[in-house]
């Protein structure tokens, strides 16, 4: 049961009047809950850039069945961070952070993004593709750059500032290379979506200039400077939305800005925060504008500030953003790196995550949290990670699909046959008519009739295998003894889920009471 404390925490947060807040669902099914797995510098994976393969591979399984056993569903992956990569590509070089030395292939040779997305795909997580695209090197040292790398092939592309090189964006040679990258993985890679964060225009550093003025002087068009350099990111923005939904519609698109959009003080419309910068004035990112035209599917602002922080709280900015947000599915990001380790020492209380998901879930159009990053919750911070097994992430929940992807799905689950293979239950399907990419398989003890919006009937999500024409899945027995009845429901790749279907498994295969 939730500590006292953390009820007396929340009874406060509630009275906080907004028309937006709703009851408290306590153990809601449909939810995003995904985990941010930071290749930069190796801050989460791998744990060095020279460890064998072998033990790259088992650190990120860990990754992924630590978070799993929370009941995460999602991960969004960093595939490039200096313009570089983590797949083979003739567009960048192998980046130095999984080989130790940038282009340089992994040996024995893998190709680590398609063995990401089987490996999180196979735990029924949905596979989110990060990517950095304007940032081209954290730092000035040129020597250790690959022949590939863009500062070397296209050092007019680039503006060095505060000793880290940028890509230009207001280059249209700089957006349609940076676009045709998108477009490979897109193409080539079964991801569930294209992930950018809050790296658009650099964070400002007090005494350097962001030197585009030749740029300005040539593209400007008669625009104020912070006006055209906006219109540049939404220009970007607008073209990677386009190609996404050219090549694969059902692949996400998904930006995760700085918390702060504007301030009050500057302006009627922005929150009452005093951050000391914002997406609008110093990122030239406009998300309102973005989510206005529908050019992304989510927004997942950056919310790394405590419930109660004087300058930016996590409250009041959960509230502008629902308030804010349209025609795109919103999540919040948490910044699970600040507990004990920061100086708002609301960050020492285990209960400070717990709660801030429970006021998430207060609002009906916030639909789920991320967290930066995964070390935070590897075998560190267990007081928070015990609370949140036994409340908050106690069951399983499926991620809802986005706003624009909402449809039916008439197939339904058909079973052929059941043979019990090792420790396993291979449930053969009958042939669909549209893609699909899980089974969600339910149970009930003993004879509970099964309520699919109870999560915890969900046994699990389980990815469908495809052979030909023949689809199967591969349930653990352990799974489903002494359960007495079950259904099965689709997943498509837009993420909707099917109706349920009502299945019985031979009382010789699971054992009952």
């Amino acid at each position: 049961m939730m500590n006292l404390k953390s009820f007396t925490i929340l009874a406060f947060l509630f009275s906080i009047g907004n028309v937006v807040a709703q009851s408290k669902i306590i153990y809601p099914k449909n939810e995003f809950r995904a985990v941010w797995i930071a290749t930069v510098a190796n801050i989460d994976w791998p744990q060095n850039s020279t460890d064998p393969v072998e033990k790259q591979k088992n650190d990120f399984i860990e990754i992924l069945d630590s978070y799993k056993k929370l009941h995460y569903n999602a991960v969004i992956v960093q595939i490039r961070s200096n313009g570089d990569a983590f797949y083979p590509t003739d567009l960048a070089p192998w980046s130095r952070n999984l080989t130790g030395k940038e282009g340089k292939a992994p040996s024995p040779y893998f190709n680590t993004l398609e063995w990401m997305i089987d490996q999180a795909h196979l735990r029924g997580f949905e596979f989110h593709a990060w990517l950095n695209p304007f940032r081209a090197l954290s730092s000035s040292n040129l020597e250790t750059l690959s022949p590939k790398h863009d500062i070397i092939k296209h050092p007019d592309w680039m503006i060095k500032y505060a000793g880290k090189y940028y890509y230009n964006p207001a280059l249209p040679e700089v957006q349609n290379h940076l676009t045709k990258i998108v477009e490979e993985v897109v193409e080539k890679y079964d991801i569930d979506a294209i992930h950018f964060d809050d790296y658009f225009y650099p964070y400002t550093v007090d005494g350097e200039k962001f030197n585009d003025t030749n740029s300005f002087l040539k593209y400007g068009n008669g625009l104020e400077l912070g006006d055209w350099r906006r219109a540049n990111v939404s220009t970007f923005v607008k073209q990677i939305a386009s190609s996404i939904k050219k090549s694969k519609p059902w692949v996400q698109f998904g930006i995760s800005p700085f918390g702060v959009w504007r301030n009050q003080s500057v302006d009627p419309r922005g929150s009452d925060t005093q951050a000391g910068q914002t997406n609008y004035d110093d990122l030239f990112a406009d998300p309102l504008a973005w989510m206005e035209n529908s050019w992304i599917d989510y927004i997942l602002p950056q919310l790394y500030w405590s419930l109660d922080h004087p300058k930016a709280s996590y409250s009041k900015l959960l509230k502008w953003w629902s308030e804010n947000s349209k025609n795109t599915a919103i999540y919040i990001g948490n910044g699970s790196y600040k507990i004990k380790s920061d100086a708002d020492k609301s960050w020492d209380s285990p209960f400070e995550i717990p709660n801030q998901i429970d006021y998430t879930r207060s609002f009906n159009n916030v639909q789920g949290n991320a967290f930066f990053s995964a070390k935070w919750f590897l075998n560190k911070n267990q007081e928070v990670t015990q609370l949140l097994a036994e409340n908050q992430y106690k069951y399983h929940a499926i991620p809802a699909p986005v706003p624009n992807f909402k449809r039916l799905v008439f197939d339904v689950p058909r079973v052929a046959s059941i043979i019990k293979d090792k420790n396993d239950l291979v449930i053969s399907l009958q042939s669909t008519r549209s893609a699909v990419r899980y089974v969600v398989v339910y149970a009930s003890d003993s004879n509970a009739m099964i309520n699919s919006e109870d999560p915890s009937h969900i046994i699990d999500k389980f990815l469908v295998n495809k052979n030909n024409n023949r689809l199967s899945i591969r349930v653990p027995v352990s799974l489903v003894e002494n359960k007495s009845n079950f259904a099965l429901s689709y997943i498509d790749l837009y993420g909707n889920e099917s109706k349920e279907i009502i299945t019985q498994l031979p009382k010789s295969i699971v054992k009952t009471n």
